[in-house]
């Protein structure tokens, strides 16, 4: 799976790539819980506070890709960092500068409005 894909995945629950296919098993005594409904955004901002709380520890994971990625526990190398640029179209240098992680944390949250999540103007390109 994508980089995006997995960010994806961690906030929005949503499972696979295109072409990628995954069945998921439900136990008879429990039945899987329904999805939200197509048209219903899900909450970008509440999630990401959730799991902060939940986590315990300081995050600045509304300006920070770094904190973010390591939020959602995914891969914060520079390495990934080039590979999720390339994905969500960021076109800078892939130097880890500041300012290609901060441009980079505008175009994830912006592909995560784009794809059905709720994010406020502030945290988006």
């Amino acid at each position: 799976m994508s980089i995006f894909g997995n960010i994806l995945d961690k906030i929005m629950g949503r499972h696979g790539d295109v072409g990628d296919v995954k069945v998921a098993v439900a136990q008879p005594a429990r039945p899987a819980p329904a999805p939200p409904a197509a048209n219903q955004a899900v909450d970008v901002e509440a999630v990401l506070t959730q799991m902060a709380a939940a986590k315990g520890r300081p995050s600045n994971w509304r300006t920070s890709i770094v904190d973010l990625l390591k939020l959602l526990d995914l891969d914060s190398s520079l390495d990934a960092r080039k590979s999720l640029a390339q994905e969500v179209g960021y076109t800078g240098a892939l130097d880890g500068s500041a300012e290609m992680n901060m441009a980079l944390h505008r175009a994830v949250m912006t592909k995560l409005a784009q794809n059905g999540g709720k994010v406020p103007a502030d945290l988006r390109d």
